[in-house]
């Protein structure tokens, strides 16, 4: 009988269809992702006129994203998830169009404009995790954001091998390779006509209307994983942007930079696969905890030296970093809003994820580009700067497990 009672409840099959279509979405449409960010920098060190502004256009691409956060979450709220994600796609294949364009036209203001126009899809493609965590049980939770985070294991290998296939496949170089980010967005679009996840139902006019955004941010639970989130993504982005400039500059040019992106990226969602099972048996808190100190290690051997293996081993600890450290603060937040402040939650946390993964970005071509010495010098600046980062998501987390030590399920 205690057997039998403390069984988990089955999943309804409508929730597993919705996040098998999410785990497809992150892996086709995902790999344009890892495609642009593998050419996206050398492409705009080809354009720009000055080297310091080489990764402005990956830059403009998480601006994008931070100003569609917002607007993509109440869009979402008022048309379904299913119409947001397919707008998402179209600015997709709109920014791809116009970076392609500004290729051929050699203008580095009109491929950092198509960038602008991919943030849409980033935003986007950033709420397929909560998506997957609409309509799941609170013990399935974990699992389905893990599994949908898992989908970009595939993305990781396709993105990457696509930029290899097509960066010269085209007179231009690297406009094959904006060619297939068009088609991977018309492609994939169509799996939304797939996805089932109901509108959210407009409240009642006597309708709890949930706290507000002050509120909601002096909430420790949901500070402290909004700070996580944003570190541990922020300093992927800012390494992972410098990577192909810096295995470049290296002297590494036979195809490696893909190569340590693809593992990177790898790195990045292999862990999804258990990443939710660890949450339900330790709890958020440590996770994200183990999460950041990876994250440290990453920096370290980045520090210790600039050979390939110091390259690919450094990136896949930052991917792995990556993935405890934002899943589990994905996880730590989703449980700490109701229903009626989910919109305002959700936009408000990738708004100032995105907002300091751009600093993060823009920084990076800065310091990889600008900081004297060439690009081993630029290469431990990126590095270095990651410290002041993780003492403050340290010291957030630490804060809240000295303030609440009895619930470590968050």
């Amino acid at each position: 009988m205690n057997t039998a009672s403390a069984a988990p409840a089955p999943i309804d099959p409508q929730v597993k269809r919705n996040v098998f279509i999410l785990i497809a979405a992150q892996a086709f449409l995902g790999a344009q992702m890892p495609m642009i960010f593998t050419v996206g920098g050398l492409a705009g060190q080809q354009l720009a006129s000055n080297p310091c502004f080489a990764t402005l256009p990956i830059t403009l691409i998480v601006l994008g994203s931070m100003l569609a956060a917002q607007p993509m979450s109440a869009f979402m709220q008022k048309c379904g998830r299913a119409a947001g994600f397919f707008t998402g796609a179209v600015f997709g294949g709109v920014g791809g169009a116009i970076s392609l364009w500004g290729l051929y036209e050699s203008s580095f203001l009109i491929f950092c404009l198509g960038s602008l126009f991919t943030g849409v899809y980033m935003s986007a493609h950033g709420f397929y995790r909560f998506a997957a965590a609409d309509t799941a049980t609170a013990e399935f939770r974990p699992k389905a954001i893990s599994w949908v985070m898992a989908g970009g294991l595939l993305a990781a290998i396709i993105g990457p091998q696509l930029v290899k296939v097509t960066k010269e496949a085209m007179p231009v170089l690297f406009a094959g390779t904006y060619m297939g980010v068009i088609a991977v967005n018309a492609i994939g679009s169509l799996l939304f006509f797939f996805l089932s996840i109901p509108k959210p139902v407009p409240p009642a006019a006597d309708a709890p209307k949930g706290r507000s955004k002050r509120e909601l941010l002096k909430d420790p639970v949901i500070a402290v994983a909004i700070i996580c989130a944003m570190v541990s993504y922020a300093l992927m982005n800012l390494v992972m942007t410098s990577t192909p400039l810096a295995v470049v500059g290296c002297g590494f040019v036979n195809g490696e930079e893909a190569d340590i992106v693809s593992a990177h990226v790898l790195a990045m969602y292999v862990p999804s696969f258990f990443t939710g099972h660890l949450i339900a048996r330790f709890g958020t808190r440590n996770i994200v905890a183990t999460g950041l100190v990876i994250l440290l290690g990453a920096g370290v051997v980045a520090l210790s030296g600039v050979t390939l293996a110091n390259f690919f081993i450094a990136l896949v600890l930052l991917g792995i970093g990556w993935n405890f450290g934002f899943i589990g603060a994905t996880t730590m937040l989703a449980g700490a809003y109701d229903d009626a402040e989910r919109g305002r939650v959700q936009g408000l946390n990738d708004m100032i994820v995105f907002g300091c993964v751009t600093m993060a970005s823009l920084a990076s071509g800065g310091l990889m580009n600008c900081s004297g010495g060439g690009a081993q010098a630029g290469w431990q600046a990126v590095n270095l700067a990651m410290a002041p980062f993780l003492m403050l998501a340290g010291g957030a987390l630490l804060w809240l497990a000295l303030r609440d030590p009895e619930d470590v399920s968050v």
